[in-house]
């Protein structure tokens, strides 16, 4: 059993056939879907699928990407999104420097906005962070000061050192079909290290799709690929993973078995 904890079943690519991409999942053996938001103008498409699949739950947030565009966006808003019963994640939101689509304090602003409203109403935040670690790490930080909240780094592809911040910060860390690639080998090692109660896994479907699916649209079943791609770098049986990363998924989201 696993669950695909990051994917974008409205994304171009599997929307067309999103009944036949959750069929093939679910006989690759994936349970379970968070189906993430990245603008407010997703939310209802986002929530409606989970509504409708019961193995689906859903996320309300604005991507960094989308930051310029929801700049007024209140907590109001996203904490009205989050009362729906198959909503269980904040997010995703963050920092991202790399492509700087929108003004970096307006994404640092929604960022603390988006993790006020997971300290207030329990839901993990969704972090997405590129080329941002040091003011991701500051502002979780001080916002962990604030009063505690639940995070995860969905996607990690960051340095060492940042992961031993997160996990400092307890965080949970997730590894998507980058840690297949053959260029990954220091995400490889940090993948190695990460505790195994704090780990899960994803696709960021339709995106980054898994050796040995390079050049595909990603679909969540390729989360089994990545999953037997971990075990094996873990040098464990994989079924350990599934249900390491399965009750993972759970303890961090627990609105998913309300």
């Amino acid at each position: 059993m696993l669950i695909d904890s990051h994917c974008h079943l409205e994304y171009k690519g599997l929307v067309e056939d999103q009944q036949g991409v959750l069929a093939r999942a679910r006989e690759a053996g994936v349970r379970g879907f968070l189906n993430i938001s990245t603008r407010q103008s997703e939310w209802d498409r986002v929530v409606g699928t989970a509504a409708r699949e019961s193995d689906v739950w859903a996320s309300v947030g604005i991507h960094p990407h989308e930051a310029d565009a929801h700049a007024d966006l209140g907590a109001a808003a996203l904490l009205e999104a989050a009362a729906h019963p198959k909503v269980i994640g904040i997010g995703e939101t963050g920092l991202d420097y790399y492509y700087d689509k929108s003004d970096r304090q307006v994404q640092q602003a929604l960022f603390r906005t988006h993790i006020g409203v997971a300290r207030e109403t329990g839901l993990p935040v969704i972090v997405h962070t590129r080329d941002a670690e040091e003011d991701t790490a500051a502002i979780l930080a001080d916002e962990m000061e604030n009063g505690a909240f639940p995070a995860l780094i969905h996607c990690f592809t960051a340095s060492a050192h940042f992961a031993r911040q997160m996990l400092d910060l307890g965080l949970t860390i997730s590894l998507s079909g980058i840690v297949t690639f053959k260029n990954a080998r220091d995400l490889q090692e940090i993948a190695k290290e990460l505790p195994e109660d704090r780990l899960l896994v994803e696709t960021d479907a339709p995106f980054l799709a898994p050796v040995p699916h390079r050049g595909q649209t990603c679909e969540p079943a390729f989360v089994a690929d990545t999953a037997a791609f971990v075990a094996q770098l873990r040098g464990m049986e994989a079924a350990r993973l599934h249900d390491a990363t399965t009750h993972n998924f759970h303890d961090l989201f627990q609105k998913a078995g309300a």
